[in-house]
């Protein structure tokens, strides 16, 4: 039987519209769970949303809606966005829920009669924008620490015994049976630790809203308290068969709440509560990712800097001419790449189409089409398609893919998810240069017996490749494997042998995943331009005379078509990716006619390199492919009679 465990996230505030901090959290233990179902785990994956406390209840009288009807509405809108960036939680938590205020009235019964919690009188500041208590000393300016308003609050309250777990938090640490990453958090945990922890206010008088306290209706267990134990009525708790899911492999939150709340709070509470169940073999385990700042501000709902992930993914689906799973898997991308943990990351529109294009179009999207594209042209015959070729795999493909696979396996037991993108994206860099060093076209033209290992090589990365994107990318990963022929690799100890991609399997015909983002313009009619315009053969010759050094003011160099697709809606413009030397250009050329982008790949031509770069139906070209004239007008592209270095200069 798989192996059963648990993922759990912190559930956000329903007090306004998701944005993509909120979406880093739930997103990363997203990718954490699929990527335990790979190894074979049997994953409960919660999420969830917060929905008690006053600051709900002051938010849905500003709105002028019953506070029912304003949580459940926004608490939809949650739910729409993670279905929208496919989260794949198999247990939603809503604290307003019947079943977690059972779960939550009992945890708080068991502290209570373990002596945990006594009664007392709350004197102090709160800050109702962070659901937090304050002492005087803990103000700055006369503000809380996140320079929000505060309130004076003096009132009967119960009170956590905190300050008697600082010893067993401390040796838990110690042991490793806790454990914060990255280790800077837990660094400044420990040191918060140190300080001497003090006992906490866990109830408020009932404010009309929230969890009574057990045999006090008068009172509303505090909302931080009552949200952390949503954790545990995800597993079911406290009914039979919780224990198989506890504890969680890894509870994923943002640093903000780490310190006061996850980090000593909770795991003081489940030892309170007889619940802390963990190991130095099996820690419990903390993961604080940094902020997303937008400019100089954390990415904030109350700031209205808000960046929605929705109204993003349909922008860039629209800009870039790509499905709404690819651009939704484009985000994901991109938030798992750039997550910070040390630090904090900056959100830029532009370098989130940067990410875009240099990542997923044209490493990924063409390390694919280049792949595709050669086996179908140098193994497919009669009008038939491509067939995985019976031949070995390079033994340094081999490598190359063991290679990314342990760093991914590694970088996810460090829980860091960025560098598991960085080690699932190097399969695809190597992949890309290794098509340059085999050269697969040189092999087809002097039929050299190794071409069907490099070929099955290529393949074979990519189907490596699409089980270590498929945490990241799922849909992606699953067009990948269509177009491989092959069902979706969804087994990890798959991953690298050669049985993952069987010989005779038919290839399809490569299809762009993500095609390269162009600088957004409004639609334009096909114009006639200079650029690769063939000079009927009607024409009277040139005679007007240069200078030699206006010629040499025309640098002409050797590329490699290395990336082709017709552009949609002309019937002659063809959108190229070239290599000249160690850059790469995109060229677009009229000669969809004459050519197929399957016969371009791999093929040296001779462009005009310094060429200002000029717009063709909204797409630009850096440059420009010399062609002669064929009797009918058609072009015929001009290349090297032998092969060339790619880059070298023509003269």
């Amino acid at each position: 039987m798989p192996k059963k465990t648990s993922v759990m996230t912190a559930i956000p505030y329903v007090n306004s519209t998701p944005h993509i901090g909120n979406i880093l959290t739930t997103l990363s233990g997203d990718i954490t769970a699929r990527f335990l179902r790979l190894k074979g785990a049997d994953v409960l994956f919660q999420a969830g949303t917060d929905e008690n406390g006053l600051k709900i209840k002051d938010a849905a009288a500003s709105a002028g809606q019953d506070v029912n009807l304003f949580v459940s509405n926004i608490a939809q809108r949650f739910i729409d966005v993670f279905e929208g960036m496919k989260i794949s939680y198999s247990s939603f938590v809503r604290t307003s829920a019947p079943v977690h205020a059972s779960a939550a009235r009992e945890f708080f019964s068991r502290l209570m009669d373990a002596g945990h919690i006594y009664e007392g009188v709350y004197e102090g500041w709160y800050d109702v924008s962070t659901e937090t208590y304050f002492k005087a000393e803990d103000l700055i300016d006369g503000k809380s620490p996140d320079g929000n308003e505060v309130r004076w609050v003096s009132e009967r309250s119960f009170f956590f015994r905190l300050s008697e777990f600082q010893e067993s938090l401390l040796g838990a640490y110690s042991s490793g049976a806790l454990r914060v990453v990255p280790e800077t958090r837990q660094n400044e945990v420990l040191s918060f630790v140190k300080q001497g922890l003090r006992d906490v206010c866990v109830s408020r008088t009932n404010p009309g809203w929230g969890i009574t306290v057990p045999g006090h209706d008068d009172q509303v267990i505090y909302v931080w308290f009552d949200a952390l134990i949503n954790y545990l009525t995800a597993c079911g708790w406290p009914n039979e068969g919780w224990k198989d899911m506890w504890p969680p492999v890894v509870q994923w939150l943002g640093k903000d709440i780490l310190t006061r709340f996850h980090a000593t709070l909770w795991p003081a509470m489940l030892m309170g509560a007889g619940l802390f169940d963990s190991t130095p073999e099996r820690p419990f385990s903390v993961v604080a990712h940094g902020w997303i700042l937008l400019g100089t501000e954390k990415i904030s709902k109350s700031k209205g800097n808000s960046v929605e992930p929705m109204p993003l993914c349909a922008d860039l689906a629209a800009r870039a001419g790509l499905s709404q799973d690819m651009s939704v898997d484009a985000l994901r991308w991109y938030l798992a790449s750039t997550m910070s943990f040390e630090n904090d990351s900056t959100f830029t529109y532009e370098d989130f189409d940067k990410t875009y294009n240099s990542d997923l179009a044209n490493d990924l999207g063409n390390a694919l089409n280049r792949a595709l594209s050669m086996a179908h042209k140098f193994l497919g015959s009669d009008g038939q398609g491509a067939l995985v070729p019976n031949a070995p795999v390079l033994s340094e493909a081999l490598e190359a893919v063991e290679r990314a696979k342990s760093e991914c396996e590694s970088a996810m037991q460090d829980f860091r998810i960025d560098r598991y993108a960085d080690s699932a994206i190097s399969l695809i860099r190597y992949l890309n240069k290794a098509i340059d060093t085999w050269a697969p076209w040189s092999l087809a033209k002097t039929q050299d017996q190794s071409l069907g290992s490099v070929l099955r090589s290529m393949l074979y990365c990519l189907r490596s490749a699409e089980a270590l994107f498929r945490p990241l990318t799922p849909d992606a990963s699953d067009a990948i494997a269509k177009q491989l022929g092959c069902p979706p690799l969804i087994d990890w100890n798959m991953v690298g042998q050669a049985d993952s991609l069987p010989e005779g399997t038919a290839l399809s015909i490569p299809v762009p995943l993500f095609p390269r983002l162009e600088t957004p313009t409004k639609p334009t009619q096909e114009k006639e331009t200079k650029v690769d315009k063939p000079i009927q053969a009607s024409e009277p010759p040139v005679t007007e005379i240069i200078e030699f050094p206006d010629f040499m003011k025309v640098k002409l160099r050797v590329a490699r078509i290395i990336e082709a697709e017709k552009i949609e809606g002309s019937e002659k413009l063809m959108k190229l990716q070239v290599r000249i030397g160690e850059e790469s250009r995109q060229i677009v050329a009229g000669i969809a006619k004459k050519y197929l982008p399957i016969d371009l790949i791999g093929r040296q031509v001779i462009v005009v390199a310094n060429l200002k770069p000029a717009k063709l139906m909204g797409h630009e070209s850096q440059g420009m492919l010399l062609a002669a004239d064929d009797v009918d007008g058609s072009p015929i592209l001009l290349q090297p009679e032998s092969e060339a270095p790619e880059g070298t200069l023509v003269h």
